[in-house]
């Protein structure tokens, strides 16, 4: 099998097959020597971040990525193997909402004598007959002049504690909450008949008055019946919106905060995509209650478990990938190189939406971090740049240093801008504090991103000298016999084009952490000479570490790399400059990647089409919308229990999908783009290639294409084939 290296526009052009010395043969410049004007006029392209090989020696061909959203369509495979598709957007009937509007009934036919004898051994007999009293009330179905009971003062908390807990296990007819006792160190249990569930009566309605139309917060409903777990599953199937963002927007919606959601992986803001989320305490009715409302995202599929997600809780994504435009020498040569993708595979590079596609990449602000320059790294994120849009407010705060003038200019989704100053204020040139005020998983894409980078160049040597179709002495390795599958990521990560501006929060990659359990390190090995006789091993096996406290290292001139690119930039990846852990290399255990990845359950079909604004495949709200077009449905009330008024044409609900669906997001505070689509000026017939495969969590779609098409992935350039 021949490797092939980029050559001409976008790619380093290589001057030797061999490497007698690693670093220099690749002939870059440090980037931290580069100065600041020189980092603002720096275009990413892949050559810069360590992608120039591919496996295939056929030639590429000319393919549009991403046209239209929907030719780039992702859908989550779940940790049992299951492809996540929304398929439903009805919310199922409430249980607990159900027992609360039900009540009426259950208390007419029930005896309470055995819970009113327990609570008398808890309470007392004086509590135990005021309790008795009030449920033989209710229980007369007079229920419209019931007032709550006081229970007798007490100044036990852990005490009041049980008594609430005892009410909640068995009467979930009432509620309980406490008043103020005769005396300061006293307090009274009241109780209460529970009429949220109808009439717009209740605790919560009373709560919602008095808070004046704030958003509850993370804790979700108070009222929960113990027959639904603590959080809500739905499926979110999203169009031109990153993950974190459509969920700020349901969040806000609901009123709560957005740390209530789970999820196991941001997904591309550029597609098309469905995945799993879960929310604390939420009412699957009201979920669905917003999909009139939502444009281009919707929900449904609902149910309730017990534990919320959380990152990295995916096997990987299915990936229907549409390539327009198609022109090549001859169909042969397309179908071969699809063959070739599906037979070989590709080299598993970080793709370019790791790094951003800005004037300031994000592994250059990693590697700042690294050597603890924490001003300089504001700088960064803070200095004007060139294109950027905002270059205004940027102009601004450099010349006048007035932070509140800034962030009146600065858009709520820049949050590490914002976070940034908003501490500055306090803290005036306390840069490293600055930092840490930056959300987590933002601050730790850039340290991350520099590892990613050190990582493509590795593998871009380790592909270039060995080859890339057998082991050699030294590899690395995942141990025969072990559960590889689990480790096999390192880093997983979305296929996100949302990363072109890494300064929104909600651009953020799939990372569930570099920190692996010590034991991860036994699963590699280093390949010996008795590994190579019994051919144990396959090029599938090998892979490459993620710098970090705990990796090994290939014992081969592979390992050099790291280091000597490392050393060009000022980091040393065995000692740290600083005290700071969370910016120190070697605070971060590391982990592995697989160099090389094949496609799983690939398939592939050329298409010819004449117009470039009909979708060429259907997505999952356009099949719901097909499934049902005159079937009546019931709209879920479980206040009332109405269905006889609460009946939906589907003809009319279809007509809101069909219609959602022609609309394009562009959010007032977030960088959407409107799906701009090419001017057709004939009808000539045109090729497409439709790919349809799955790959792990830790893998990027975008490199499978580019060795397919043998040129860059980045959005700019294909926006220049339109």
């Amino acid at each position: 099998m021949m490797l092939w290296c980029a050559t001409s526009l976008c790619f380093l052009r290589l001057q030797r097959v061999a490497f007698p010395s690693t670093v220099s043969a690749l002939n870059l410049k440090p980037y931290s020597l580069c100065s600041s004007k020189t980092l603002m006029a720096t275009n990413i392209d892949e050559s810069k971040v360590g992608i120039f090989c591919f496996i295939s020696k056929l030639p590429g061909f000319r393919g549009i990525l991403k046209q239209r959203y929907s030719d780039f369509i992702v859908n989550e495979v779940d940790r049992e193997g299951n492809v996540v598709h929304l398929t439903s957007l009805d919310a199922p009937q409430e249980i607990g909402e159900e027992t609360v509007s039900t009540i009426d009934d259950t208390t007419n036919t029930k005896s309470y004598a055995s819970e009113i004898e327990s609570f008398r051994s808890l309470a007392g007999d004086s509590d135990a007959k005021c309790l008795e009293d009030f449920i033989n009330q209710i229980n007369s179905g007079v229920q419209d002049d019931i007032s709550p009971i006081v229970l007798s003062p007490d100044s036990d908390k852990s005490h009041r504690t049980a008594m609430h807990n005892f009410f909640k296990q068995n009467f979930k007819f009432l509620v309980t909450d406490v008043v103020d006792g005769p005396d300061a160190s006293s307090k009274c249990i009241r109780v209460r008949l529970n009429t949220g569930g109808h009439n717009n009566r209740g605790r919560n309605s009373r709560k919602r008055k008095e808070r004046r139309d704030k958003p509850f917060d993370s804790r979700g409903s108070e009222n929960w019946s113990e027959n639904n777990g603590k959080f809500l599953r739905f499926h979110l199937s999203k169009e031109n919106k990153d993950t974190q963002e459509a969920l700020g927007l349901i969040g806000k919606m609901l009123g709560i905060q957005p740390r209530s959601f789970g999820f196991a992986g941001t997904k591309d803001k550029r597609s098309v995509s469905t995945q799993r989320v879960t929310v604390f305490k939420q009412h699957a009715s009201k979920l669905a209650a917003l999909n009139e409302r939502l444009i281009g995202i919707k929900v449904g599929d609902f149910c309730y478990v017990k534990e919320g997600l959380l990152l990295g809780q995916l096997l990987g994504n299915r990936f229907t990938v549409t390539l327009r435009g198609v022109v090549a020498d001859s169909d042969d040569n397309v179908k071969a190189s699809a063959d070739a993708l599906g037979r070989l595979g590709f080299i598993n590079y970080f793709g370019l939406q790791r790094f951003g596609s800005g004037s300031v990449p994000t592994h250059l602000i990693g590697a700042a971090l690294f050597r603890g320059e924490w001003k300089t790294v504001v700088s960064m994120i803070l200095d004007p740049r060139e294109g950027d849009i905002l270059s205004k407010a940027r102009e601004y705060y450099k010349e006048s240093n007035d932070i509140e003038g800034t962030l009146r200019q600065l858009p709520r989704h820049l949050v590490a801008e914002r976070a940034i100053l908003q501490c500055l204020k306090k803290c005036p040139g306390n840069y490293l504090q600055a930092l840490k005020a930056i959300p987590r998983t933002l601050r730790m894409m850039y340290v991350h991103s520099y590892q990613s980078y050190l990582w493509n160049h590795a593998a871009s040597l380790r592909a270039q000298k060995y080859g890339t179709d057998q082991v050699v002495l030294g590899d690395l390795v995942y141990c025969k016999g072990d559960n590889t599958e689990k480790v096999s990521g390192g880093l997983p990560e979305c296929e996100d084009d949302s990363y072109n501006d890494v300064d929104d929060s909600n651009h953020l990659d799939e990372i569930s952490g570099t920190d692996l359990p010590e034991e991860r390190n036994n699963l590699v090995k280093v390949v010996t000479e008795e590994d190579i006789l019994t051919g144990n091993y396959t090029i599938e096996d090998v892979v490459l570490p993620l710098p970090g406290s705990r990796v090994i290292y290939p014992s081969n001139d592979i390992a050099n790399v790291f280091h000597e690119l490392a050393k060009k930039d000022a980091i040393s990846l065995m000692e740290s400059s600083h005290t700071v852990k969370e910016f120190s290399i070697t605070s971060m255990t590391g982990s592995y990647r697989r160099v090389f990845q094949k496609p799983i359950d690939f398939e592939w079909e050329l298409l010819s089409y004449t117009d470039g604004n009909i979708p060429l495949v259907e997505t999952d709200l356009e099949k719901i919308a097909k499934s049902k077009p005159l079937k009546m449905v019931r709209a879920e009330d479980p206040a009332n229990g109405n269905e006889e008024n609460n009946l939906l044409d589907c003809t009319e609900q279809s007509e809101i999908l069909e219609n959602d669906m022609k609309l394009q997001t562009d959010d007032d505070e977030a960088e959407g783009e409107k799906e701009v689509l090419p001017k057709v000026e004939s009808q000539e017939p045109q090729m497409a290639l439709k790919l349809s495969f799955t790959l792990p969590a830790s893998c990027y779609a975008t490199m499978a294409i580019r060795e397919l098409l043998k040129t860059s992935t980045s959005v700019a350039y294909h926006k220049t084939l339109n």
